[in-house]
């Protein structure tokens, strides 16, 4: 009994292994950095070299490999791809870290499987799947905790998943222009030139503070919505507003958190994004930086710093 539950279990880890590769390749496109791209691409690979370990395996035991499992595996992926596009980018996330967690428990499963049966072949790759999984739920529960932190997070947003999640956003937005309404929104300015309109709507409704913006640029209305609102007095929406810009990568260089920013060399800049504490500095910079000289070293060693304040956050450092 135990060996027949050890086959089918294995059976069904590969048929799992096969859409996680085609799932670690839909995310290679929304990779933010290099660094990213090409550890999405290793994990893809990786996971080709498991499905192999595991088919081996089972054939070991006198089983035998389910053939249209591959063709599954793709098509649940690419299903699951479509199908997220019309979801909030988290909730996209937290399905990768279902199926993820769904494998590490089978791993668990099948070590126990094996040492009942004395296999230690099967121990040894159930240690292998168990190791990587469990590294694959710490890499995706950190991208979410970056995410909720502000981010920026490892992996991008697609601009369908922008506008889901900004939509979600606004139909269930209270009347009061807030803070939080303005960074989701941005998402959407980010994208889509047409949320500049629902942005200077809202601002207006909130004590016609955007007046002066109607008919600028995107970038503009974004500045000039601050400029008037911070005049008012209205200090709460004006820093609203300025994170808006900051997450658009539209603020002046003498705006930034890092004093001097533009006069810094690579080496420099990276030791000083390296000392930022919050989420929101370092995003400011990552826009501002992707916005104009989009230097991939510096992108990425900001981006880790992220991870690491992410990670502390969700006790994983």
């Amino acid at each position: 009994m135990t060996h027949t539950t050890l086959i089918n279990q294995l059976r069904t880890v590969l048929d799992l292994t096969h859409t996680e590769i085609q799932v670690a390749e839909t995310r290679i496109a929304q990779a933010r950095t290099d660094a990213v791209r090409d550890e999405l691409t290793k994990n893809a690979n990786n996971g080709r070299i498991r499905a192999e370990a595991i088919e081996k395996a089972i054939r070991d035991l006198g089983g035998f490999p389910d053939t249209v499992g591959p063709f599954l595996g793709r098509a649940a992926a690419a299903v699951k791809a479509l199908t997220e596009q019309a979801q909030p980018f988290d909730e996209a996330l937290l399905g990768d870290l279902a199926l993820e967690d769904q494998l590490l428990d089978r791993s668990r499963y099948i070590k126990a499987l094996a040492v009942a049966e004395k296999n230690t072949d099967v121990q040894a790759l159930a240690d292998r799947l168990i190791t990587a999984h469990s590294a694959t739920v710490n890499w995706l529960t950190t991208v979410l905790a970056e995410d909720a932190l502000g981010g920026p997070a490892a992996l991008r947003r697609t601009p369908l998943q922008a506008a889901a999640g900004t939509t979600v956003k606004i139909v269930s937005l209270p009347g009061q222009w807030s803070a939080q309404s303005v960074e989701r929104v941005a998402e959407l300015v980010r994208s889509t030139g047409p949320a500049v309109d629902e942005l200077v709507r809202r601002a207006q409704r909130a004590g016609e503070v955007a007046l002066k913006a109607i008919g600028a640029s995107r970038d503009a209305a974004l500045q000039s919505a601050e400029a008037v609102v911070r005049d008012e007095g209205a200090d709460k929406t004006a820093n609203a507003l300025h994170n808006a810009r900051a997450a658009t990568g539209v603020l002046a260089a003498e705006e930034l958190p890092i004093e001097g920013y533009d006069e810094l060399n690579l080496n420099e800049a990276v030791a000083a994004v390296k000392d930022l504490e919050a989420p929101s500095d370092i995003r400011a910079i990552i826009a501002y930086e992707e916005a104009n000289k989009n230097r991939q070293r510096l992108v990425s060693a900001a981006q880790t710093r992220v991870a690491e304040i992410a990670q502390e956050v969700v006790g994983l450092s």
